[in-house]
């Protein structure tokens, strides 16, 4: 079952996203990699910031979270994450596919450039990556997030966004 998380979802969340970001751990730039990956208090500011979470929910246990932040003319897909122990099971694809349906608005997501495991996954539900001076520009504008990560991440954008870049700079 996909349902909106609430507050008693915190605890859940931080698990969820604190045993998949091990994943990242020796992988993503060492300067970028923190313990825990996301303290509960950034969980916070994320959701104050306006990223609405989601979690996939089986006999009562969280499995899976993923976020949508509208930022004005996209969406965004922020931590998306399904427990290490869950995973292969079409979870995160279901988010994917709920969020995503939330939504008329072309939906960008940002992940790290050696995450290759995240990127196949976007890919493999319809995303592409976006050039990098676009990628760039996109980060600036939509994200929240320090120069060192912008130069060590990638754009993803869904079909919505195809050709949008190009028009507004032609």
């Amino acid at each position: 079952m996909i349902r909106k998380a609430t507050q008693s979802d915190l605890e859940p969340m931080i698990e969820i996203i604190n045993d998949a970001a091990q994943a990242y751990k020796g992988v993503i730039p060492a300067d970028r990699w923190q313990d825990p990956y996301m303290p509960p208090e950034e969980l916070l500011g994320e959701i104050a910031d306006g990223v609405v979470f989601w979690c996939f929910d089986e006999g009562g246990v969280a499995l899976g979270v993923m976020g949508i932040q509208d930022r004005g003319e996209v969406a965004l897909i922020r931590h998306a994450y399904v427990r290490s122990s869950a995973r292969g099971k079409g979870i995160g694809t279901q988010l994917l596919r709920h969020l995503a349906g939330m939504t008329t608005k072309p939906i960008l997501v940002g992940t790290w450039a050696a995450a290759s495991w995240a990127i196949s996954f976007y890919e493999k539900n319809g995303f592409t990556l976006v050039p990098t001076r676009e990628k760039d520009r996109l980060l600036r504008k939509y994200w929240f997030i320090p120069e060192r990560q912008i130069e060590t991440s990638v754009v993803l954008a869904d079909p919505r966004y195809s050709g949008q870049s190009a028009a507004r700079e032609a």
